[in-house]
């Protein structure tokens, strides 16, 4: 029998000697994985360190074309302009709030849909199941949708933004495999034992799924937060502005303004809307929702694949 120290890393017989632990040389082929890893992942980052440092160059050097991964003559005037206003915070807080209720009534939707179909004793689960994936290649489209939200008088309110699109079928897939995939015989013996499905749901099934539930719920939380289409759509009251829909304004009237000024219906030292404002507020918008990543990171893999075990 060996022990190890887990502050040094020696393995220990019983005796207490140290047995010495082969490790396997890495060879050229982790080397080149290695290598790809690190390719996609700059190809992934480069992008967002040029908007933090567009966000954080002035204005000239953005002009010239000579900021690109650094800044260029450091300037926080684009942030100093964002703090100042104050819409931008009422949009950060209704969105917010916007995202934490849609995700909350998306996850429990998904689940007591996921949760009855995944019970053998249900009759006629597969023909759900096909009324369910048909959805997904066919919809009523973008006008049917806009019609009923404007029939029920959802339109300029928190409500038109959260109840439309509120389920995701490959949502409901995911979860339902992951239910699938926990062993039966836990729900045959609590329903021997009496307990009833809602008690089953709650006291076997969830705790046994947080990594599925914390995946889907970020899935959830981050398609609401970066959408900005369904607010177009239904939103004209700019106090009900997401921070989304306020980053798109924004930059199409940053480029109404540009196209303006080569067309010499404007004079540049007219734009108030400048690259490090938009590059600021691209950042201002993106933080918030990436500060959650760290938390839920470790649940995705375990999520995803776990769910992908049976079909």
């Amino acid at each position: 029998m060996s022990n190890k120290d887990f502050k040094t890393g020696a393995v220990y017989n019983a005796r207490g000697q140290q047995i010495r632990v082969k490790t396997k040389p890495i060879g050229a082929g982790q080397v080149a994985l290695t290598f790809v890893m690190m390719l996609f992942v700059l190809v992934c980052l480069l992008p967002f360190v040029n908007v933090i440092a567009i966000s954080l160059s002035s204005k000239p050097a953005i002009l010239r074309g000579a900021v690109t991964f650094w800044p260029v003559e450091f300037s926080t005037k684009a942030y100093d302009a964002i703090f100042r206003d104050s819409t931008m915070f009422t949009s950060l807080w209704f969105t917010v709030k916007i995202t934490v209720l849609y995700t909350f009534l998306a996850m429990v939707l998904t689940i007591l849909m996921a949760f009855p179909l995944s019970m053998k004793r249900l009759k006629g689960r597969k023909i759900f199941m096909i009324y369910i994936v048909f959805t997904m290649y066919f919809s009523g489209g973008t006008i049917p949708i806009y019609l009923n939200v404007k029939e029920l008088g959802m339109l300029n309110t928190s409500w038109s933004l959260v109840i439309p699109g509120l389920i995701s079928t490959f949502n409901v897939i995911i979860l339902k495999n992951f239910f699938d995939a926990l062993p039966y015989e836990l729900n045959e013996a609590a329903y021997i034992d009496g307990a009833n499905d809602f008690q089953i749901l709650v006291r076997i099934y969830l705790p046994l799924s947080l990594s599925s539930l914390a995946t889907l719920a970020l899935f959830y939380a981050v398609g609401k937060w970066n959408s900005f289409s369904d607010a177009l759509y239904y939103i004209t009251d700019r106090s009900l502005q997401p921070l989304q829909l306020k980053l798109y304004n924004l930059i199409k009237g940053g480029q109404s303004i540009e196209v303006a000024v080569q067309e010499g219906n404007a004079n540049d030292l007219g734009s108030s809307i400048s690259e490090s404002i938009e590059s600021a507020t691209i950042i201002f918008a993106t933080l918030p929702i990436l500060l959650v990543y760290p938390f839920v990171q470790r649940y995705f893999v375990a999520g995803v694949t776990l769910g992908a075990v049976k079909g």
